[in-house]
C-alpha cells in the first residue's frame, strides 16, 4: 500500500493556511524540496509524515492523502 498525495488538495491547503513551501515544511520538520515533489505527485509519502502533514494544514488525512 503506498500513500500519494492529492497534490491540488495540499497546494489549496497550504495557500489557504497562508504557508509558503517553507513556511510549511519548518513547520512539519520536512524538507521544502519534499514538499514540491508531493505537490508535483512525484513522490509518495510515508504515514506518519502525511499525518503531521494533514494537522499542521488542519485538513482531514483523506482529502489531502489518497491511499493505492
Amino acid at each position: 500500500m503506498r500513500i500519494i498525495a492529492k497534490p491540488k488538495a495540499v497546494t489549496k491547503a497550504r495557500i489557504v493556511k497562508g504557508m509558503t513551501q517553507r513556511e510549511l515544511a519548518d513547520s512539519t520538520g520536512i524538507s521544502y524540496a519534499y514538499i514540491s515533489l508531493l505537490e508535483r505527485s512525484l513522490k509518495t509519502i510515508g504515514p506518519g509524515t502525511a499525518k503531521r502533514l494533514a494537522e499542521v494544514l488542519e485538513r482531514p488525512f483523506d482529502e489531502l492523502f489518497e491511499l493505492q
